[in-house]
């Protein structure tokens, strides 16, 4: 039963709306006020572990700067803080999927290790002390190179910089009599993404120094990214990376340099080659297109595939090798015949000499065999019944009818001399080479042709 009296909830519900502002204005301050806390407080969003990772990176960096300068702490006590910097951040970029911790946790003290790399000396010392300070800083030229590889500015190729100040501290060490420090440049140990960050920086400073006046056919310019070229494409090519090697290759113009790697092998030549001529078909210099295909050529020849070096012999137009390539081709027989085939195929006029299988070689060169191999092959694949046009029409299976059903609304069949050219030019196209035919050489359907 409904009440009497409406007015007192129409009263509260009047004064409800009047509040609802109100109470909306609350809550949003009160979520505001509680979020506040942590949006600044962001440490209580790591978990134990990373917070633990933070503070023993921060404790290395301090000690490693020596903030307090202390003479306590010494050289070899720096070193081991860099030792524990360069452990995590070389187990961290090992597999890189996302920025990794020690990245992220460094991002605040880059800077200030930028500052103490330049305040350190030690470039000509002789004693062990100076040693170890050379040491330290060529440490920290590497990891000031990983951190560039994401913090640094990238029109300045700050991480190429310090890699490049590092390699000549170690060479320095390596002068000094200190091998066992100077192994400790190994640029695989850092992962591929730096090396891949690397290989982009050498490029670019490549062209830089190019287009500022240094010529790239002499070496001595570009010294320095050359050496780093010659460590980083064997591992690329060793780590599955070929394609990756010979770009930084052609950026460097200096893609003969391949021929010298020892690490391709019949593992990954193909891969290797196969890059190379696709790459070919983009070089818009005659020169530069003419040694993508030399390289390929010359590959393909140290692996003893002489079929497929003749095949890139044949695209550069290079004729001279061929009697070079049979004669390399002595023990494989089988793939001296094919390469004859290769040389028939593309009309390609040479005469085999001083051979053992001298006639035959020939005969396959001038094609003499072609329709014999041909009908040896339709006999083993089992297609050597000839077959008729009505075959390929199957007008039994189409709604209209084929040639010979097709009519007008007369009953007469249409354009008889039509359907006999159709039917010759499909004759002639699928039973091409086997020597026989059922529409101009059998009777039975020599016979059922209208003219």
């Amino acid at each position: 039963m409904a009440p009497k009296d409406t007015d007192k909830p129409v009263e509260l519900m009047a004064e409800t709306e009047q509040n609802k502002g109100d109470s909306k204005d609350k809550k949003k301050s009160k979520k505001s006020n509680d979020a506040d806390p942590a949006i600044v407080d962001t440490e209580n969003a790591m978990s134990e572990e990373d917070r633990e990772l933070k503070e023993r990176l921060e404790t290395c960096v301090s000690t490693l700067i020596n903030e307090g300068n202390e003479a306590s702490v010494t050289v070899p006590i720096r070193l081991k803080a860099l030792d524990v910097i360069v452990t995590e951040l070389r187990s961290a970029t090992s597999s890189m999927t996302s920025v990794p911790k020690p990245l992220k946790f460094l991002r605040p003290k880059f800077e200030v290790l930028k500052e103490h790399y330049g305040s350190i000396g030690g470039d000509e010392g002789t004693d062990l002390g100076d040693k170890e300070l050379l040491f330290l800083r060529a440490r920290l030229g590497d990891v000031l190179a990983v951190l560039a590889m994401t913090l640094g500015k990238h029109d300045e190729r700050e991480s190429l910089k310090f890699k490049l100040k590092g390699t000549r501290d170690y060479e320095t060490l390596a002068k000094l009599g200190d091998n066992a420090a100077a192994a400790d440049n190994n640029l695989g140990s850092w992962g591929h993404e730096f090396v891949r960050s690397l290989a982009g920086e050498i490029g670019q400073e490549y062209n830089a120094r190019v287009i500022a006046g240094a010529d790239p056919e002499e070496d001595e310019p570009f010294q320095d990214l050359l050496g780093m070229v010659d460590v980083i494409v064997p591992f690329n090519v060793s780590h599955n990376a070929e394609a990756e090697a010979i770009d930084l290759l052609i950026e460097v113009q200096r893609l003969k340099k391949i021929l010298e790697l020892d690490s391709i092998d019949q593992n990954n030549y193909r891969r290797v080659c196969l890059y190379l001529i696709k790459t070919a078909d983009f070089m818009s210099d005659p020169d530069d297109y003419e040694e993508v295909l030399e390289s390929a050529y010359e590959i393909f020849r140290k692996q003893k595939q002489y079929y497929d070096a003749l095949r890139v012999a044949i695209r550069m137009g290079n004729e001279e090798v061929i009697p070079d390539l049979l004669d390399e081709c002595s023990e494989d027989k089988l793939m001296k015949k094919q390469m004859c085939l290769l040389l028939g195929r593309q009309r390609i006029n040479h005469e085999v000499e001083g051979d053992d299988d001298e006639e035959e070689l020939n005969e396959l060169i001038g094609n003499e065999k072609l329709s014999e191999e041909f009908l040896k092959v339709a006999q083993d694949l089992d297609v050597m019944d000839p077959k008729t046009p009505e075959d390929i029409y199957k007008s039994h299976l189409a709604e209209t009818g084929g040639f010979s059903r097709r009519r007008d609304a007369s009953g007469a069949q249409v354009d008889s001399a039509r359907a006999n050219l159709a039917s010759t030019y499909v004759n002639a196209f699928v039973n091409a080479g086997f020597g026989q035919d059922k529409v101009r050489l059998m009777p039975p359907f020599y016979s059922k042709m209208n003219y």
